[in-house]
């Protein structure tokens, strides 16, 4: 089959590599009909993400057609179609019955390197890196599924892939983003990151009824995307970030902030930002966390920060006294994807959101490493890709 695989960093290549099998009873094979490139992806391409070996396949935003189960596999048949959670979580273990699926404590079958990086393992995922498992990826024609019997979730008839392959990750992502927060009608929520993560706390702060939705990024047409969605937008190239909220806010900045950047903030005009690439150059630090000191700066005292981009390792320069004194209540973490796909799905049959409307770009699996390219440069108005192998 052909499969996208990692060969370094920059260095994305569609090859062709065996099938894979079934290995355990409970596993499930699944011919992929969409699947996409996913922002934390990228961390991969760009060389942040420790633990990637050469030749691995990448991708974990993916759904097909089973073609075949595994003996104990109950809850699948060949033929159904399935959106496939980038967590790979057991159902069984106490932080799966307690719904904390991104932190399965059974899933990472490299679990002592996760233990030795974090303090204790996290959930295995598809195609990103070993500390997380070192499983294949979804940018592929076939993907092995282990605990297929509890991750994936059916699709019912009539909903195209384009409608439902979200629910994978960045829907669901961008939605846990802000119920964390807790949401109230009179919250200002303030997002930086209008990148896909970006656009779906948008349209998901909107559907949960906030009072003000704030957009902030520096590429246009992500900036009219977000403002389609119900979102006033702010360009940080164009005017000053903290001025501008404070403005919204009557001075008081907004009571719930969201970070959907994670470890590659690009803003090249401030003094720490450029202290920050000099860091990582260096190897002083892992992540670059410009967004989260503005955050934590611009933030409503007794306001709440929810993170769900991607941080990899060690951070310079955090104010945490600012963050002690002002009382500020700060929520991480992956998604745990099965415990909002339900509610989810449901509000796509309802007609409440289409999440197709963030694709701007579907090419063919091969043409997949030049969209890497694309979709890390921004250029073409690439804000997702979805891949058809």
């Amino acid at each position: 089959m052909r499969a996208l695989r990692y060969h370094g960093k920059h260095d994305i290549r569609c090859d062709t590599v065996p099938d894979p099998e079934i290995e355990h009873p409970r596993d499930a094979i699944i011919r992929v009909t969409s699947c996409a490139i996913c922002g934390s992806d990228l961390h991969l391409y760009d060389g942040f993400m420790p633990g990637m070996k050469n030749g691995d396949i990448v991708g974990h935003e993916f759904m097909g057609e089973v073609v075949e189960v595994g003996s104990e596999n109950k809850k699948l048949k060949v033929g159904d179609r399935v959106v496939v959670p980038f967590t790979i979580v057991c159902g069984e273990c106490d932080q799966c019955r307690r719904g904390n699926f991104s932190v399965c404590e059974r899933t990472n079958r490299n679990r002592e390197m996760a233990e030795t990086a974090f303090g204790h393992s996290t959930a295995g995922l598809f195609g990103y890196t070993h500390l997380t498992g070192g499983y294949a990826g979804g940018q592929a024609e076939y993907v092995r599924v282990p605990y297929a019997d509890v991750g994936p979730v059916k699709i019912p008839d009539g909903l195209t892939d384009e409608q439902v392959l979200f629910l994978g990750d960045i829907f669901p992502t961008g939605w846990q983003a802000i119920v964390q927060l807790d949401p109230q009608p009179t919250d200002t929520v303030a997002i930086w990151g209008a990148g896909p993560v970006g656009q779906f706390c948008v349209r998901s702060a909107v559907l949960l009824g906030v009072k003000q939705v704030i957009s902030i990024d520096n590429v246009p047409e992500r900036l009219a995307m977000a403002q389609a969605g119900g979102a006033i937008t702010i360009n940080f190239d164009e005017e000053s970030v903290v001025e501008r909220l404070n403005e919204l806010t009557g001075g008081k900045g907004p009571e719930k902030c969201v970070d959907a950047v994670g470890l590659e903030a690009h803003a090249s005009g401030t003094i720490d930002s450029m202290v920050d690439r000099v860091k990582q150059a260096t190897m002083l630090e892992t992540d670059r966390p410009h967004v989260l000191r503005e955050i934590f700066y611009v933030c409503r005292p007794a306001g709440t920060v929810s993170v769900p981009g991607v941080y990899g390792g060690v951070v310079d320069k955090i104010p945490f006294g600012m963050v002690m004194n002002k009382g500020l209540t700060i929520r991480t973490g992956q998604t745990h994807v099965n415990r909002w796909t339900d509610d989810l799905l449901r509000r796509i049959q309802e007609g409440q959101i289409d999440p197709s409307f963030v694709i701007t770009h579907t090419v063919g699996l091969e043409k997949g490493p030049e969209m890497y390219k694309t979709f890390r440069d921004k250029q073409d108005g690439c804000i997702k890709v979805v891949l058809k192998p």
